[in-house]
Parts: structure tokens; C-alpha cells; sequence
């Protein structure tokens, strides 16, 4: 941490056309990526549902889902288009691990045995150039337990998060905001979306972004898992780990925008972000 001062680019919607371009007339599935969302203890499976939902509405090929078993049912019901299987002994099958560009784990994970030894495979296990996002409870486990990550890895935490990865109280956090981004990036050497009022993306030895977009009304659970899982669906189309970051950052942020102005920010809900992360990830239909 440091009070030095520190430069910020500012990021508004217009700037989503720099990452999310046409694309080609012959693309397939195949061609956009397939991500792996991990999560869901028992009584947590909205989380998942919310993160795989928009790695689908922002553009991801193929969205597999490795949760507990009482929530698959629901999962399908919802979005039919989530591959979605029960994970009861905390291994995620390997054919999963495999085919994975990005692993999305964390939301709903929970920090008990099963969330933590399926945290534990990711690291040990997934592919060298699998892409990962560590979100929600991933990162509690990271910082219970810290270890080295795999290259351009993709952290998302909010102001508790980020101060217990730092091992420091959440009020130093919120008075150095950039200082902490700073920090984050270096002990993990990883890029990092600080959460909150004027998110921050950072990656080392490349300059901060600031998400000048967002409202009070997305300051309810679940957003955060829309977030993560915008982000990795992002990030399996083919944009570098900093871009995705700041780029779903914003995407995120421009749609609660969107949202919160058909019907005010006050009872704001994730899901009424769906519709508008689609048309936002498509900023050449809708200019």
C-alpha cells in the first residue's frame, strides 16, 4: 500500500466498442469459447446460475457448470443452454477440467470441504493455459491459504476480499482504493477488478482503469457473481486477461446502468441485467 498518487484511466460505455467487435459471418461455437463455472454449496446455487447466465448473454460458445446436485435441476430449468453436472464428492470430472478455455470458480463455492477441495483441483489440475477467474469464496480460500497462480489469472474481490488477500482491515482498503489495486496485483501478480463505488482494474506494469459507470442500485448479492461471469465469458472469446477484466467491468456496470433506468436503482435485481448485457456486447447494433 502507498499514498503516492496514482493514474487512473477512465472508462465509460463508448469504450466497449474498442474490445467487442462484429463478428465473423462463418464464426461457430467453437470459435467463442467454452467456459467452466464452479460453485453452488447446497443453498447457494443462484450464485452459479447468475455467473454461468452471463457468460452465456455476453457471448461465451459453451458454458459448463460443475455444482451440487440439488441445484442442477433448477439450473437446466432456467437456462437449458448450461451443461450442467452434479459434483457431490468435491472432484470435478476431468473431461471438464480439460475442456476448459476459462474456470469461473467461486461463486456459491462456500468455504467448507467440498467447495475447498474443488478449489484445490483447479490449481492443481487445470490445463497451463486455462485461463482462471477466482471470485467470491475462491478467494477467501486464496487467502486462508496463498499460493502462486497460473499466468493472467483473473481476481474480482470487493473491499473485505481484497483486504483479507492483503492480510490488512477494509477501511485501509477504501482510503487507498489504487494503493490496494496496486498491491493485490503485485502479491498475486495477477489482474485485479477491486469492486466497488468507481471499480478499478489493474494488472502489473500496465496502468489502472476506472469503471466511471454503475449505480447504488447494484449493491445487492448477486451482482457480483453476474460480474465474475461476465468477465470469464469475456475473457474464453479471445480477449487478453486485463482487457476481459475491464471490459466485463464495464459491460457490467453499463448494463446496471441500462436496467436501473427503466425502472430505478432501488430494487434492482442481477437477473434484470441479462437482457442488457446482450445488447451492450453488441455496441454496433445499438448505436
Amino acid at each position: 500500500m502507498t499514498g503516492a498518487p496514482h493514474e487512473l484511466e477512465d472508462l465509460r460505455e463508448d469504450d466497449l466498442a474498442r474490445w467487442l467487435r462484429p463478428r465473423a459471418r462463418d464464426s461457430h461455437k467453437g470459435d467463442h469459447g467454452r467456459v467452466l463455472c464452479i460453485g453452488g454449496d447446497s443453498g447457494h446455487g443462484g450464485a452459479i446460475m447468475l455467473a454461468a447466465e452471463a457468460a452465456l448473454r455476453c457471448g461465451a460458445g459453451l458454458v459448463d457448470v460443475a455444482t451440487h446436485v440439488l441445484h442442477v435441476p433448477a439450473l437446466l430449468a432456467r437456462r437449458p443452454e448450461v451443461m450442467a453436472q452434479a459434483v457431490d464428492d468435491g472432484r470435478v470430472p476431468a473431461a471438464l477440467l480439460a475442456s476448459a478455455d476459462v474456470i469461473l470458480c467461486g461463486p456459491g463455492l462456500g468455504q467448507g470441504d467440498w467447495g475447498a477441495a474443488m478449489f484445490a483441483q483447479v490449481l492443481d489440475d487445470a490445463r497451463p493455459d486455462t485461463r482462471l477467474v477466482l471470485d467470491a469464496d475462491a478467494l477467501n480460500l486464496l487467502a486462508r491459504r496463498p499460493r502462486a497462480l497460473p499466468a493472467d489469472s483473473i481476481l474480482t474481490p470487493h473491499p473485505g476480499e481484497a483486504a483479507r488477500l492483503l492480510g490488512i482491515e477494509a477501511s485501509e482498503v477504501q482510503r487507498d482504493r489504487a494503493g490496494a489495486l496496486q498491491g493485490l496485483c503485485a502479491r498475486y501478480a495477477a489482474v485485479v477488478v477491486l469492486k466497488g463505488a468507481g471499480t478499478l482494474v489493474g494488472a502489473t506494469g500496465r496502468g489502472a482503469r476506472r469503471i466511471s459507470a454503475g449505480n447504488p442500485g447494484m449493491a445487492v448479492g448477486g451482482m457480483g457473481d453476474v460480474l465474475a461471469g461476465t468477465i470469464a465469458g469475456l475473457c474464453a472469446q479471445g480477449l487478453e486477461a486485463a482487457d476481459a477484466a475491464a471490459c466485463g467491468a464495464l459491460l457490467h456496470a453499463c448494463a446496471g446502468d441500462a436496467a436501473a433506468g427503466e425502472g430505478g436503482e432501488r430494487g434492482l435485481l442481477p437477473a434484470d441485467l441479462m437482457p442488457w448485457l446482450r445488447r451492450l456486447a453488441n455496441p454496433q447494433a445499438t448505436a
